[in-house]
């Protein structure tokens, strides 16, 4: 039996991650949370599961965990998430470097055999073309946040080439599903249109995005790591069909029959890029079929919500 870490356990992508990990009856997934974003709702009761209350950034509680378990894999996905709470407290998210440190020495030190690191598609910042191609378009933002995962990426390139520690970087798109939290936009229109209440949009709703379905992230996470593919490999992990945040919340509004009103409000100073679209190339070559739509995915969040 194959065991697993994963940090950010209680999250969103993290804990739908462990429950297709464990319903292969292949795996022991240890989850690690602090819960600043994450849920208990969200832990898993199977008898190889276990969940310990840690904070990664912390060495003291991360290397108890690592040095008492002989893991196989890691997937690091604790962090500071939230385009707001990432711009109000830039603080906190560049203590997630301390985490970073933490894993990769650690997993150095306890023979892991491969990192699977959650990065973003932050890292690109305001694209000069699209689709964003993993290995031809500049990492050009400079938040915090996406400095932050920027640096999971090098701490990952590094760790390999000077201790042979295989990684593979997702770098993940907008991904929803029935757990997110309303942090984020999807989830934060639907909750607003169950229940009639005026949606809200930052700026004039033209910014264009991209939206994964969570069990196509969780699909190609798996075969990812049981074909043992983009190995010391970086990947886009979403979908590729643009829309406008307007039309997300038009499409919202309209599945759930809604009576909600779409208002602006003023752009965010920052953080809020134009435009979105992954080079899905890589993920479209393993999964080989169409990915869930959005009108489908949304209207199965619709109603694990009702």
């Amino acid at each position: 039996m194959k065991k697993v870490l994963i940090t950010g356990g209680a999250g969103f992508i993290p804990s739908t991650l462990a429950d297709a990990l464990l319903a292969t009856e292949g795996y022991y997934v240890v989850s690690v949370d602090n819960y600043l974003t994450g849920k208990k709702s969200h832990l898993s009761s199977h008898k190889n599961y276990k969940f310990i209350k840690a904070d990664v950034n912390c060495l003291n509680d991360l290397s108890a965990i690592m040095l008492h378990f002989d893991f196989d894999y890691v997937f690091h996905y604790a962090a500071t998430v939230g385009v707001e709470r990432t711009i109000e407290n830039p603080k906190l998210v560049l203590d997630d470097l301390k985490g970073l440190q933490n894993i990769f020495e650690l997993s150095k030190n306890t023979g892991i055999k491969r990192i699977f690191f959650s990065s973003s598609s932050e890292v690109y910042g305001e694209p000069v073309h699209l689709p964003q191609h993993e290995h031809e378009t500049p990492l050009n933002s400079k938040l915090p946040y996406a400095v932050v995962k920027n640096m999971g990426e090098c701490f990952c390139r590094t760790y390999q080439k000077e201790f042979g520690l295989d990684y593979t970087i997702f770098r993940f798109f907008n991904t929803y599903g029935p757990r997110q939290s309303e942090d984020f936009v999807v989830s934060k229109f639907l909750h607003a249109a169950l229940q009639n209440r005026d949606i809200t949009i930052y700026g004039d709703g033209l910014q264009t995005r991209t939206f994964c379905f969570v069990d196509d992230n969780i699909e190609f996470t798996i075969r990812t790591l049981e074909e043992n593919l983009f190995i010391n490999d970086v990947v886009n992990v979403g979908n590729d069909h643009l829309i406008t945040v307007a039309e997300l919340a038009s499409t919202i509004i309209r599945i759930s029959n809604s009576k909600s009103r779409i208002v602006m409000l003023p752009p965010l100073k920052e953080g809020d890029m134009t435009r979105r679209q992954p080079d899905i190339s890589k993920m479209r070559s393993v999964l080989n079929r169409p990915l869930v739509t959005l009108v489908s995915g949304l209207t199965k969040v619709s109603y694990s919500l009702n």
